[in-house]
């Protein structure tokens, strides 16, 4: 059994724009993981208090796991396309997270000086795209109402679950269900922070639907990008809409959170769309797509160096010129692996 390719109206070939979006996220978390000079960081750099908005820093990871999503769709075509059967995608699919889940824990135990067995970025990434990959066979509306279900359980939970000590729906920080269930139940067995993937799951499997339609070849390429770009200001619109009974809020991943997040990422999709594949306006995007090409080494690769070598050392990553003097080393690194076409395979 092969996996179905969906019809003839859709293409696997990758577009650059999404390569450049999840190089920006890199950047950015570049910058946002080592700017850290306190108050001297720049709000947009920090992330936003309890209920305090939101700032450039909290779009940074949900961009990146946008693209994760977007990145499903095109993975998938590109094994229906060559006929490879439907065990080794999903031998591919456990691959993959199992290695993101050892990244993860690997870089959380070298920045923590100790064994850490926590749910962190790339854990989440790994699970979130595990559960979203094996979903991507369901039609995409099916693929929406899923990802719909899961921000309403997620609110639902929130909002009216009982919390002990506290009335039912409490969103303090330090007081709410999720910091409960993660403090009374998961912490002690070294899952503190599994419940976020509930909501990051509903991210990707949107990503997961806009990758099909950045695929579509029988639409005009600028439909294409403004469809893109429409759904970003729908799912933008329907953000601020939540935000109304439930805030923008990054620790908790609130569904207008993950909304907003979504909505933003379509928008800057679809406009790097028509600027880098459409116009051919690229050169602006090529330090992202270097940084893009090698995601996930990028990111491990300075908090371990820092952790290991840096850090002894009592060298500091903070401030503009050296967390960006950083991130232009690594992006060199990054620069000289894309010319000898070494890619970490995740």
């Amino acid at each position: 059994m092969s996996i179905p390719e969906g019809n003839n109206s859709t293409t696997s070939s990758r577009i650059l724009a999404l390569d450049a979006l999840r190089g920006l996220s890199v950047f950015l978390m570049l910058l946002v993981n080592n700017f850290g000079v306190g108050e001297d960081t720049p709000k947009m750099l920090k992330h936003a208090n309890w209920q305090g908005g939101v700032t450039l820093a909290d779009f940074v990871f949900p961009w990146f796991l946008f693209c994760v999503g977007v990145a499903i769709a095109f993975s998938a075509a590109s094994f229906a396309r060559r006929g490879i059967p439907r065990w080794h995608y999903d031998l591919r699919i456990a691959r993959r997270t199992v290695l993101l889940l050892a990244l993860g824990f690997l870089v959380m135990s070298v920045d923590a000086g100790h064994p850490d067995f926590t749910i962190g970025v790339l854990q989440l990434i790994g699970l979130s795209y595990a559960i979203s990959a094996l979903l991507y066979d369901l039609p995409i509306h099916r693929r929406v109402y899923f990802a719909l279900a899961l921000l309403l359980i997620h609110w639902a939970v929130i909002k009216f679950l009982p919390n002990p000590g506290v009335h039912a729906g409490a969103f303090g920080e330090g007081h709410n269900i999720i910091h409960h269930f993660n403090r009374k139940y998961l912490a002690p067995i070294g899952l503190e922070g599994l419940p976020l993937v509930v909501p990051t799951t509903a991210l990707v499997l949107i990503g997961s639907f806009i990758g099909d339609l950045a695929r579509k070849i029988n639409l005009a390429p600028f439909r294409r990008a403004e469809y893109i770009i429409a759904c970003g200001l729908i799912l933008t619109l329907g953000g601020f809409f939540w935000s109304l009974d439930l805030p923008f809020n990054k620790p908790l991943w609130t569904p207008a959170y993950v909304l907003l997040a979504a909505g933003t990422a379509c928008i800057l999709l679809g406009a790097f769309h028509i600027a880098i594949d459409i116009k051919k306006w690229s050169a602006w995007a090529f330090p992202f797509i270097v940084y893009g090409s090698n995601a996930i080494l990028v990111y491990v690769l300075p908090i371990v160096f820092k952790d290991l070598v840096l850090r002894p050392l009592h060298i500091s990553t903070g401030g503009w010129l050296r967390s960006l003097g950083y991130a232009a080393f690594w992006w060199v690194v990054m620069w000289v692996l894309y010319r000898k076409k070494l890619f970490l395979k995740v």
